[in-house]
């Protein structure tokens, strides 16, 4: 059933913990062409790292991603606070060494030859990145690789979040600090395109809700309404088939640690 155009309530502010927001997040891992193309480049990077001893999955979520990665590591290192997701994560990679503290208290107990930061800063307050990303770097063996992963400030499902809150990430600037800073590392900023599609418009409006929901949503008064999105998921994101594709373009800032 399509969402009534008339709706005036606000945009839900989801939990990562909470029904709403994985009801959600499947809808898009059901839509989205992001996991297979994303596993296929991770596993590109990984098969071309000089060791490949210890994998450190910063903010592992459910664990798909680990998993994944997992079958070409020795042992693997997850940091994921939410208590939820670590639930699912011990079950999907249950060869992990899982450490419940948010990233500013971690403590692996080893450096690691790939260190994954996938959309995680999106919870992180943008004068804190370059501090996490350190830490992360910390975290990375010499001759490893730090991978940072975000949405593309450019893609249609950024321009959407700008267009509602006012966010738009960008890696580049990261980049650069991290580069003036360690100018003896080697940086490469990639792009993946990816598309979520659905023949649905509701879940189409529910997932683009999902997309929204940066940190600074719940920060809104009033919160951009359910009518308001309704109407951009149609203007923007209708194809001439009747089905609905949000872009969702993602950038992959590789650091490759100098050797000891």
């Amino acid at each position: 059933m399509e969402p009534p155009a008339t709706d005036t309530a606000p945009l839900r502010v989801l939990d990562v913990s909470g029904t709403d927001y994985r009801r959600a997040f499947e809808l898009f891992l059901v839509g989205t062409d992001e996991k297979p193309r994303t596993h296929a480049r991770l596993s590109e990077i990984a098969s071309a790292l000089p060791r490949r001893r210890v994998l450190l999955d910063l903010g592992a979520g459910d664990g798909r991603t680990t998993a994944h990665l997992a079958r070409y590591f020795d042992r693997v290192i997850a940091v994921e606070p939410s208590a939820a997701m670590r639930e699912k994560l011990r079950t999907t990679c249950p060869e992990a060494l899982v450490l419940p503290e948010p990233l500013d208290r971690a403590r692996p107990p080893e450096s690691a030859d790939l260190v994954h930061l996938s959309h995680v800063l999106y919870y992180v307050p943008e004068p804190g990145w370059l501090a996490t990303a350190t830490r992360a770097l910390n975290w990375t063996a010499p001759g490893g690789t730090l991978l940072i992963v975000l949405q593309n400030p450019d893609s249609p499902c950024m321009r959407m979040a700008a267009h509602f809150t006012g966010v738009r990430y960008d890696l580049r600037p990261l980049r650069d600090r991290l580069r003036a800073q360690h100018p003896s590392h080697g940086y490469a900023l990639e792009t993946l395109a990816l598309h979520y599609r659905t023949p649905h418009l509701a879940e189409a409006v529910d997932v683009a809700e999902f997309m929204v929901n940066v940190a600074d949503l719940a920060t809104l008064d009033p919160r951009p309404t359910r009518a308001a999105l309704t109407a951009y998921v149609r203007e923007h994101f209708s194809q001439p088939d009747g089905t609905y594709a949000i872009g969702h373009t993602q950038d992959m800032l590789s650091v490759r640690r100098a050797p000891a």
